[in-house]
């Protein structure tokens, strides 16, 4: 799980960065590695953070409801 946590919080964190280049520069960096916005592998990359965003909804909730250091304590080590 721990991996799975880790893997979903780096791509939340590219689909970040990724944003903030929309924002600065007007320049998708996703869809320039992939082959523009419509390329199959550009939209995997958009759903898969999409996904690592809602995953990430639970370790969040769970921050919120207990406390940010009960939360990380709490967090299984695998």
């Amino acid at each position: 799980m721990r991996a799975l946590n880790l893997m979903t919080l780096l791509l939340v964190i590219v689909g970040g960065i990724n944003w903030l280049l929309v924002g600065i520069a007007d320049t998708d960096l996703v869809a320039t590695i992939f082959g523009g916005q419509d390329s199959v592998l550009s939209r995997i990359v958009y759903i898969l953070v999409g996904l690592s965003a809602l995953w990430q909804l639970m370790p969040f909730a769970r921050a919120i409801s207990i406390g940010e250091t009960a939360a990380e304590a709490n967090t299984p080590r695998h």
